[in-house]
């Protein structure tokens, strides 16, 4: 059947070609890069940096202004969750309780329907016994969106027509038109779920009612509230008709002005009205506010914008700023004193659509490198310009395939899930090499009377049972990716399904086109060599136009190929000249060899091969010029040089592999023993690389023990021990966003103003770090249900400049130069890029030029992220302010929301009371800090009873002499002291609280407060001081709760070097130890665990520990249907260990620093492949798997030809099978380097790349490079099994 369908596309070459033309229109409309071409629409795959691994949540959100944390805890958020708990699909509740709000998450199985769950709450809320929350409680459900729903942060700033900040508005102004123009606007853009507020102050009508006048006049305070309520109302009078037109009756009541309230009629006294002004004082002012934002030092106002879960991240961002764009013409602007006109502009100061497309330009430069690569191996190994571009077809085809099923299999585009396609070139290469290697031995052992069309069905399908077995065993080996669950399931599901949609798109082009194109490629000549010549001449004048016009590397390769074509012709006739002249004579020419003669056969052959090598010249200077190994300070000279020698050196080894393959693989068939015991030595040391030689060789000292000699001291055991500790896990590296996140926290009895100001002071000491490029700080809250936060705790998003200056699509920039490489700036002068940094160049200043240099933005001494946050660390020690862990916003967000703390780990103590878990995690922050993995700067232990409170203690006693109740005095507390909002003005589309309470200097001390007038029913006034005592007391500053158990956080971070599982081991040992001796008493009611993303690893891990085995068996099975032999399969095996062997010790020597520690050309390598201690993560076993896939192609192929050999070549001796070996290894031996020098060299951009989204492909990329420099060994452990069994069954048939 399958070689049936490649025989039909093969001779029905119009359907392939219009199937062929509509697999490209068709990924080029889903591409994600936004690709726009001629008429072609635009359909692309939803896009964002990384995938959402947040938890399935839903947020519960209620409001209860100017209530304590406690009164929140006790009243809503606890009666609420033991409501909540039980809504099917639920896993776990936590919940926030905080000064005027409580925020309840709520956490579902992952498999429940993020919709379906948001109806099921309402469902519960909407169902609530009456009495169970306070009246006027209104719980609310969060808005549709997940932990990486902010995209789009802004501020809004007065600016001049030139885009300069002017200043001249007030803070209530700005956030005016942020509430009621710019949020409302915003909202209604397609795909976002909230817009919330941040900043400034919201406006207010304030009555502060002055106590003596209202003793004087003998009004109690709830008349005055009476008052304000009964002046701010409209009415509707229905209809009159007049002189037979209808007119809607209307009456005007609404609070437009202080003057309204002013006049607003308290009480009449013998028929002198009494007015708000005789008691009080109206005046608009600012409203209590938990939330404020600061730019550079400056306080500043404005908005988060919330993507709706489900929606495409880019394309959110791309309305939002199309609404900005409509919307900013009709913002408010006024001229100042100066005469400058300044304009309200909204200002993005976190926009993630930079980082999504730095992400996509780092993955779109890695593929087309490539692409690259391929056609430079396959010209170099196999001689053929031809067969290079066949095989380099193969990538785009089937790229552009995978953005057809990622668009309609819902799977997003993103930093991991395009790294699957990055990770599947070597397989998907391997399909094209093995394919087009065939067909060529068949094109050139064929006999001259058969058709080429039959030749090349003939080499496709002899090789298409193979082809499909071998994607076959690497689709299957991808199971246990698929079977991920819970974050991992999340980061790494859609990697799995598009390295899967590769391979398919990869069997489907090379079993079903390339053998059309090869039809093509291979038949089309031109015979005619008039028109030859003509072609080679008309070459020539369009390669210098391309140079006029500046296309050099077009240009330079059009002529040379021109001119050689011309030169060839040239010789072509020279040498018919030669022939006929040597005939004519009388033969008294000598047939020696000589030196000139040499030097012409070697000139000829240049001559012959002149495409070839001005191909191989032209793609390594491409490939140098994109790809900068050595970086942009280098000259492109040296990268090209660089390039050069790695490729002769890479190449080269493989070249010569091939070339004494035979002689190699003869000596390994006559000494078996000694040839495999390479290989297995080879698999233990990278199995003690792996697992650490102590776990590999405890047994050993297991058995000294037993006759009292205990090795683990001795000088040789324990350097083994140090030197192979194991390799460390963790959960995933950072993604490096661009931007970072300090979030410190200030003591808990710090007030706002305070706050406000150290704020302030952070943001500019970070500001003036050159690196940086704007610092925005938040303390406190957002108005959204996503952002619970005290205002004792800061975010500062901290926006560092990339190394280089980019263009709009994330790729770097070049800019024009001068003969001394100074940068030529618009205004005409020229600076050196030291000089611009000082200056403080823009993009703006700098001259875009293609052949120009990059500028870069980092001073000398700055060679990494980590030198900027080192810095930020070192301006940032402010007294009275805690220090931060290393986090960035994206990361922060997942991590906050999936595991409630602001760190990636640390320990949940719960327990019976606040202070007692207080207590006991400031104990575990102490021992904590003695962890020698652990950095003892990060550890902070939550300061949960720290919050000073002033209780007013009603006397029961007391109030019920005066005929008060409770309600009586709590109701004069409440107004008079935390003004309570009365009503709201109605002023168009702006609305207003209108709050009456006593003026500030009576409620700034006990003593004022002391003050305060209760009425009583009697009529009389009497001063609160005398029914109630007031009383200091430390309470918590927010209480957090999981399945309503109290809980506290003790915070900690990693030291570098050490990995996170590792880390948190070293905590549990040490806490334990402490425990055991007595040291640590844990108090009774209290329990702790240990939380953070290295659960995921772990949980990973146990599942990976069971579907692996599974899946091993599955893929043996498949080996074992396609072979019918059990030691054929197991043989195929053996390659596997060895290429995962060689990935493990690659991960080791990574991690050594005298491992590659030497410079080429001024550049150290350990810097350029940014090598360092690797941890095995998720990112990693992936890698593995990857691996696994391409060692399975190589030995499911070695073991085809060894059975189609043994086949064709039937022996009954010894010499006879080690022929057959030998024939089907030689046979099989190209395909194989090619194959491995393809993956290598292919990897080597990855493995040196800087860009957004290196951080993961990296340690993706790891396992493949080292597996496959290792492959060398397994092109002869499966010739070498394979022969020892033949010889076995030989002799067991002569015996």
């Amino acid at each position: 059947m399958l070689n049936k369908l490649i025989r039909f596309f093969l001779e029905n070459k119009l359907v392939t070609v219009l199937m062929l033309s509509l697999l490209v229109s068709w990924g080029i409309v889903t591409s994600p890069f936004g690709w726009q071409i001629g008429a072609l629409p635009s359909d692309p795959v939803p896009v964002d940096a990384i995938p959402d691994i947040g938890e399935n949540q839903q947020i519960v959100f209620t409001e209860w202004p100017g209530r304590s944390p406690q009164d929140i805890e006790d009243q809503i958020s606890y009666p609420l969750t033991t409501s909540l708990l039980g809504i099917p699909g639920v896993k776990s509740i936590r919940s926030s309780s905080i000064f005027g709000f409580s925020s309840i998450f709520i956490i579902f199985e992952e498999d429940i329907e993020f919709y379906w769950s948001r109806s099921r709450i309402l469902e519960k809320l909407a169902s609530l016994p009456s009495g169970l929350l306070p009246e006027g409680v209104q719980p609310a459900l969060g808005p549709d969106a997940t932990a990486l729903g902010q995209v789009y942060w802004y501020t809004i700033e007065g600016r001049d027509k030139e885009g300069n900040p002017t200043g001249g508005w007030d803070l209530h102004e700005i956030r005016t038109v942020q509430d009621f123009y710019v949020k409302y606007g915003l909202n209604a853009t397609e795909g976002v779920s909230e817009v919330a507020s941040i900043g400034g102050f919201v406006q207010e009508y304030q009555i502060d009612v002055n106590p003596d006048a209202l003793k004087a006049y003998d009004i109690p305070l709830h008349s005055v509230m009476q008052a304000v309520r009964k002046s701010n109302r409209d009415v509707g009078a229905k209809t009159i008709e007049i002189n037979q037109a209808e007119y809607l009756v209307r009456g005007l009541g609404y609070i437009k002005s202080v003057e309204d309230i002013e006049k607003a009629v308290v009480a009449v006294q013998e028929n002198v009205p009494i007015r708000i002004q005789d008691i009080g004082v109206v005046s608009l002012g600012p409203s209590t506010r938990r939330g404020a934002l600061d730019k550079d030092g400056a306080e500043v106002v404005g908005g988060v914008v919330v993507a709706r879960y489900g929606a495409n991240p880019l394309q959110v961002i791309n309305n939002v700023k199309d609404k900005i764009r409509e919307i900013s013409p009709g913002l408010p602007n006024k001229t100042l004193a100066n005469g400058v006109v300044s304009q309200l502009t909204i200002v993005p100061f976190y926009d993630r659509s930079g980082l999504i497309y730095e992400t996509l330009g780092t993955l779109e430069e890695a593929i087309s490198l490539q692409i690259l690569i391929v056609i430079l191996v396959v010209i170099v190994m196999v001689y053929n310009l031809r067969a290079s571009f066949l095989i380099s077809s193969l990538l785009p085809i089937s790229v552009l395939m995978v953005f057809i099923a990622m668009r309609y299999f819902g799977v997003d585009a993103n930093i991991v899930a395009l790294s699957g396609i990055a990770i599947a070139i070597g397989t998907m290469v391997d399909l094209g090499v093995i394919l087009s290697e065939n067909i060529i031995k068949h094109v050139d052992e064929a006999p001259p009377e058969q058709k080429l069309i039959t030749t090349i069905y003939n080499g496709a399908s002899e090789v298409s049972s193979a082809i499909l077995t071998a994607v076959s065993t690497t689709i299957v080996s991808f199971i246990p990716v698929f079977t991920m669950q819970a974050a991992e399931g999340k980061l790494f599901g859609p990697l799995a399904f598009t390295k899967t949609f590769a391979l398919i798109a990869a069997l489907i082009v090379s079993l079903f086109i390339l053998p059309m194109l090869a039809h093509w490629f291979f038949g089309a000549k031109i015979k005619n060599q008039k028109i030859r010549k003509w072609v080679n001449i008309i070459l020539i004048p369009i390669g210098i136009a391309a140079l006029l016009f500046g296309q050099t590397w077009g240009g330079l390769m059009l002529l040379a190929f021109g001119l050689v074509g011309v030169l060839k012709e040239f010789s072509g006739e020279q040498l018919e000249v030669i022939n006929e002249k040597s005939e004519g004579g009388k033969g008294d020419i000598s047939t020696s060899t000589s030196i000139q003669q040499k030097i012409k056969s070697f000139a000829q052959w240049i001559l012959n091969h002149a495409e070839i090598i001005i191909v191989v010249i032209g793609v390594i200077w491409l490939l140098a010029r994109f790809w900068l190994p050595l970086g942009p300070a280098k000259s492109l000279v040296m990268n090209v040089t660089f390039v050069a020698l790695l490729v002769i050196l890479i190449l080269g080894f493989f070249t010569i592999l091939e070339y004494f393959y035979k002689p190699i693989l003869k000596w390994c068939l006559n000494h078996k023993v000694t040839f495999l015991l390479i290989p297995s030595f080879l698999i233990l040391f990278g199995a003690t690389t792996w697992m650490g030689f102590n776990n590999i060789f405890g047994f050993v000292a297991k058995g000294f023990d037993t006759v009292g000699w205990n090795v683990r001291t001795t000088k040789v055991w324990s350097g083994l021990t140090h030197t192979f500790p194991a390799i460390g896990k963790e959960f995933m590296p950072s993604l490096n966003e661009g931007s970072f996140l300090l979030m410190p926290t200030s003591m808990p009895h710090s007030g706002f103003e305070y706050n406000r100001k150290v704020l302030g002071q952070l943001d500019m000491l970070i500001s003036n770090i050159p690196e940086v490029e704007i610092t925005v700080g938040k303390l406190g809250r957002v108005e959204s249900a996503l952002d619970p936060a005290p205002i004792s705790m800061y975010e500062n998003v901290i926006n560092y400049y990339p190394e280089y200056m980019l263009n709009d699509k994330g790729h770097r920039a070049r800019f024009k130069v001068d003969r001394d490489d100074r940068f030529i700036l618009v205004s005409g002068d020229t600076l050196s890029n030291e000089k611009a940094l000082e200056r403080g160049i823009l993009r703006e200043d700098l001259i875009p030029d293609n052949r120009g240099n990059y500028y870069r933005n980092w001073r000398p001494e700055i060679k990494s992220p980590d030198d900027i946050w080192n810095e930020i660390v070192r301006v940032a020690k402010i007294p009275g302010v805690t220090s931060a862990p290393k986090l960035q916003p994206i990361e922060t967000r997942l991590v906050m929301l999936q595991t409630g703390m602001r760190a990636p780990m640390g320990i949940k103590v719960y327990g019976p009371d606040l202070p007692t878990i207080e207590a006991f995690g400031m104990q575990l922050e102490e021992i904590l800090q003695e962890v020698p993995s652990v950095k003892a700067e990060a550890v902070f232990a939550d300061r949960i009873v720290g919050k000073p409170y002033l209780h007013l203690n009603i006397n029961r006693e007391k109030i019920s002499r005066y005929g008060l109740t409770i309600e009586d005095v709590q109701q004069s507390i409440e107004t008079a002291i935390g003004g309570m909002k009365i009503t709201s003005t109605v002023e168009g589309r702006e609305r207003f609280p209108v709050r009456v309470r006593y003026p500030r200097e009576l409620r700034d001390d006990p003593e004022s407060l002391g003050k305060i007038l209760i009425p009583t029913p009697t009529g009389a006034q009497i001063p609160i001081s005398q029914v109630v005592d007031f009383e200091y007391v430390r309470g918590p500053q927010a209480i957090k709760s999981e399945e309503t158990f109290l809980v506290g956080y003790v915070l900690f971070d990693k030291r570098v070097g050490y990995s996170e599982v590792g880390v948190v081991n070293d905590a549990q040992n040490t806490i334990q130890a402490m425990i055991d001796s007595g040291e640590l008493s844990v108090p009774a009611g209290i329990s702790y665990k240990f939380s953070g993303s290295y659960e995921n690893q772990v949980r990973a891990e146990k599942r990976l520990s069971i579907i692996v085995p599974l899946v091993l068996a599955i893929v043996f099975l498949i080996l074992y249907f396609q072979f019918k032999s059990v030691t054929t399969s197991l043989m195929v095996f053996s390659g596997i260990a060895m290429a995962f062997s060689g990935g493990f010790m690659m991960i080791w020597l990574y991690g050594q620093g005298w491992f590659v520690d030497f410079s080429i050309f001024g550049t150290n390598m350990r810097e350029l492949f940014q090598m360092h201690t690797i941890n095995l993560s998720v990112a990693v076993w992936v890698g593995f798997i990857a691996l696994f896939g391409i060692a399975t192609d190589d030995g499911v192929l070695m073991a085809t030809y060894l059975d189609q050999s043994f086949a064709r070549n039937k022996t009954d001796n010894l010499k006879g099978i080690r022929a057959a070996v030998v024939e089907a290894g030689q046979r099989r031996i190209k395909p194989a380097v090619m194959t491995s020098a393809t993956t290598i060299i292919a990897l080597l951009p990855i493995l040196t790349s800087t860009g957004r989204g290196a951080d993961i492909m990296i340690p993706m990329a790891i396992p493949a490079f080292g597996g496959m420099i290792f492959a060398a060994v397994t092109y002869f452990i499966v010739p070498v099994l394979y022969s020892l069994r033949e010889e076995r069954k030989l002799k067991k048939i002569q015996s």
